[in-house]
């Protein structure tokens, strides 16, 4: 079995500490690199690529979300697992919005951060059970909101990837760069979905991918 390859960071050195160790304790899984600091955790994912990297939200020089959005523009085959204290819906939805696959809290058991180690490196995703309110509420925010908006049903997959990027205020160009096709064919299933949502005006698809970025 091939183990899991792990980074972790966090710039207090006994939750580190902690960290370690109950990583290390499972035989599945190994630690690759450690990093105090978000620029760090940047540079070392770059240059090692693990499997899952394990990230506080509250990071000096780079936090969380910033190293995530690098992560993401870099193109990288890297999972990635935030660690909070925050029991905060909105940073909750934004780190999901932005392809987070693990959420945990910092006072989760031992057993909840190596399930969430597994559960992503597995290709699924893995919430705090505490959390699970937050799912559901955007779970019945997303069916609303198609109840509204019959179109969004119709959407294909590379559309709904395409508005999520939309959300983000990436342009054609780097849409089309994150998924390796070309300018036109992002312009063709931007065309598309407006057309499917019936959108008007000439900044309406960001406007409406911008007000429903959580429900997307």
């Amino acid at each position: 079995m091939t183990e899991i390859t792990v980074l972790i960071a966090d710039d207090h050195p006994i939750f580190r500490e902690g960290l370690r160790q109950i990583i290390a304790a499972d035989r599945g899984m190994k630690i690759v690199a450690e990093a105090e600091d978000g620029e760090r955790a940047l540079e070392l994912i770059k240059s090692l690529v693990p499997r899952v990297a394990v990230l506080d939200v509250d990071m000096p020089r780079k936090d969380g979300f910033e190293v995530a959005r690098e992560v993401r523009k870099a193109g990288l085959n890297v999972d990635l697992i935030f660690l909070t204290m925050h029991k905060d819906e909105r940073l909750f939805n934004a780190a999901l919005d932005m392809g987070v696959k693990g959420y945990v809290l910092k006072d989760a058991t031992t057993a909840g951060i190596t399930h969430a180690i597994k559960a992503v490196a597995a290709g699924q995703s893995y919430v705090t059970p505490l959390l699970t309110d937050y799912l559901l509420n955007r779970g019945r925010a997303a069916s609303e909101l198609a109840g509204r908006h019959p179109g969004l049903r119709s959407l294909t997959a590379a559309e709904r990837r395409i508005i999520k990027l939309v959300a983000e205020y990436r342009t054609s160009k780097e849409i089309a760069d994150e998924l390796f096709i070309s300018v036109r064919t992002v312009d063709r299933h931007r065309a598309n979905i407006i057309t499917k949502l019936d959108l008007k005006g000439s900044h309406a698809l960001l406007q409406f991918a911008l007000e429903h970025k959580s429900k997307l």
